[in-house]
């Protein structure tokens, strides 16, 4: 694909808008509804990472872009000064799963050389009922739900990825998996993921994202580990942010308190003072609390995300408002030991806050056990 590259840009506007306000997804009425009284940081928040991805590819001069109207993509290639031919416009606004699939068509029968958007794994879903393996598809992860491994792992990682294509580069391609989950189902605590299919994927290791492993296995005991210590450690009159995930649920099972076990629960002198919360819950907790807070979180297996992956309760605002320096890790070793020497990794939506993250960090990894373990953004992880 070197020389002249022709990209698809496809972009969900309402992707990840659910994320902050504990929603555990995007699809469904009730979030279209909601977008109508969003702010436009929120509502913008796809268009933004998209722009991250682009800007990298937008001076390439054999760059042609052909896109969808308006949010869907038109705004971004104006706002990057990326001339692109617009194919069509969405029916409705804010856009529909509908819109999305008749993007994709179009944009497949324009035979572009890689279709990239901007969504999570519903999009990935409507893009693949659509194009299926007949185009290499590419994802900039702007979702809540982020199980597919047809994501690059940040904006930024996409657009050096297809920089890498601009510039005539080898770039393998490999089939990916898209995955999805029954986001009601999420709202109750309870994981049902279905296997779709699978996309051809441009990429090296380092900057797609991996498939989410899903199970417990044998890591309960070492949960329960991890779990035992923490409740010791906790110190008093800080107020604890538990993120999600069956480790830090353990944590909860530890302390006899009531556990959302995919969402963001607070605790001060081993009392409930929130569950389920969302980012505007978290800061209004911490505006009223003069006591300190920490956020404790685990990886997620197979892709060694930390923060940015089911867990965007903790925006920016949250986490500097509680302190880079009290991001606490929890993971099994066998975890860490299966990402096979690639880092943990942030996707906060903020790079400069990801730098920050970045570095190794302390891992807490069973009853008075750690290791120090690098967390990067991709550009810092080891090159494959």
């Amino acid at each position: 694909m070197g020389g002249l590259v022709r990209i698809g840009l496809l972009i969900n506007p309402l992707a990840g808008l659910g994320g902050s306000r504990a929603m555990k997804g995007s699809d469904g009425d009730a979030l279209r509804a909601l977008a109508s009284t969003m702010s436009t940081a929120e509502v913008q928040r796809s268009q933004d990472r998209a722009m991250r991805a682009l800007q990298v590819i937008a001076k390439l001069p054999r760059l042609t872009v052909s896109t969808w109207g308006g949010a869907m993509g038109e705004t971004v290639c104006r706002q990057l000064e990326i001339t692109a031919e617009v194919l069509g416009e969405p029916a409705e606004a804010p856009s529909s799963a509908v819109d999305t699939r008749l993007a994709a068509a179009a944009l497949r029968d324009a035979e572009v050389d890689v279709l990239v958007f901007a969504g999570g794994d519903g999009t990935a879903r409507d893009i693949y009922d659509v194009v299926g393996e007949s185009l290499p598809v590419l994802g900039i992860p702007a979702g809540v739900k982020m199980h597919s491994g047809v994501f690059a792992v940040s904006p930024e990682a996409t657009g050096e990825l297809l920089l890498h294509l601009g510039k005539g580069g080898l770039v393998g391609l490999r089939n990916q998996e898209v995955r999805d989950i029954d986001e009601e189902a999420f709202r109750h605590d309870v994981v049902r993921s279905r296997f779709y299919g699978e996309m051809q994927v441009p990429g090296e290791g380092r900057f797609l994202q991996q498939t989410k492993v899903g199970g417990r296995e044998s890591q309960e005991l070492v949960a329960a580990e991890i779990a035992a210590w923490m409740a010791e450690e906790l110190a008093p009159d800080v107020t604890y942010l538990i993120g999600p995930g069956s480790t830090t649920a353990a944590i909860m099972a530890e302390l006899g308190l009531d556990n959302t076990l995919l969402g963001v629960d607070a605790v001060r002198n081993n009392a409930l003072l929130g569950s389920d919360l969302s980012e505007q819950g978290i800061l209004e907790l911490l505006a009223c609390e003069s006591e300190p807070a920490r956020i404790v979180v685990t990886a997620i297996g197979g892709q060694g995300h930390i923060i940015g992956r089911g867990n965007q309760q903790f925006t920016p605002a949250v986490i500097r408002r509680v302190g880079v320096e009290n991001v606490i890790v929890v993971a099994a070793k066998s975890k860490i030991t299966a990402l096979q020497g690639r880092p943990l990794l942030v996707d906060s939506n903020d790079p400069i806050l990801d730098k920050a993250l970045c570095g190794y960090r302390e891992v807490i990894t069973g009853y008075d056990d750690r290791i120090l373990y690098l967390v990067a953004t991709y550009e810092e992880g080891p090159k494959q």
